[in-house]
């Protein structure tokens, strides 16, 4: 993928792992558009930032992205990548019915109906571009899962095949399709704890790891630094146990 002088649009970029892109790309010469649900945080980067512009965007509603789809084109006609980073991640106590269910539907909704409505309000215009990129944010949980953690971790494998069906249905056309995995990475995805959390990956040395991987001619279809790659390679050993010391060693944390 070309890193500079693209029109790029990236969701959920007000914070965390989204911002943190937003702001590389921007620094490369790209044009940035970030989109969230929350106007002050998309106001507090763009400010940050000159020249990087924002749209609010309702990931959850369905007719809202067709609107959102059809205001970023007019107004951007040169867009030609989009990076699908918006999600949440909640906690689930599954022994506890009547509990979780309207988080696990929600995040159904926010990091899988989500990228996929936004993607087809936008590949036919993708399609028209001289060369596009669609790049999709999935986790290392997509291949083994935190427990305590079942939807966020079942979009994000379902989002991971989701991605190799799309890479290989637009193999012989302009649009590049490549995913990047974060590992546990200090962000307040699952709260302020989680930032400060010394076995999370520090998102500086994550975003600057992973911009150099992107910047590879060619990009690797899987965008995957170091830190990830026990959990994207644990099925080629001891799954089983792989997957029980992970989430006993995880289940320790406060979230």
């Amino acid at each position: 993928m070309n890193t500079s002088g693209n029109t790029i649009l990236i969701t959920g970029g007000g914070s965390g792992i989204g911002r943190a892109l937003a702001e590389s790309f921007h620094a490369l010469g790209n044009q940035v558009i970030i989109a969230g649900r929350r106007q002050g945080a998309l106001d507090e980067a763009t400010r940050a930032h000159p020249g990087m512009a924002s749209l609010v965007l309702d990931i959850e509603s369905a007719d809202g992205i067709r609107d959102f789809a059809a205001q970023l084109t007019a107004r951007y006609p040169g867009l030609n990548a989009i990076v699908h980073n918006a999600g949440i991640m909640r906690p689930e106590d599954l022994l506890n019915p009547g509990t979780f269910l309207a988080d696990a539907e929600a995040t159904v909704t926010t990091n899988l109906l989500g990228p996929i409505r936004l993607t087809a309000s936008l590949l036919p215009h993708l399609l028209k571009q001289p060369a596009a990129a669609i790049i999709t944010v999935t986790s290392g949980l997509a291949f083994v899962p935190l427990a305590g953690t079942p939807t966020y971790c079942a979009t994000k494998a379902a989002l991971h095949s989701y991605t190799e069906s799309l890479r290989y249905q637009l193999r012989k056309t302009a649009v590049e399709v490549l995913e990047l995995a974060p590992p546990y990475v200090q962000t307040e995805l699952m709260g302020s704890h989680q930032a400060a959390d010394p076995r999370a990956m520090p998102l500086k040395d994550f975003i600057a790891e992973s911009i150099r991987l992107i910047s590879a001619q060619p990009t690797p279809k899987e965008i995957l630094v170091e830190r990830v790659k026990p959990l994207r390679f644990a099925g080629k050993g001891d799954y089983d146990g792989f997957f029980k010391t992970f989430n006993d060693a995880m289940s320790s944390n406060s979230h």
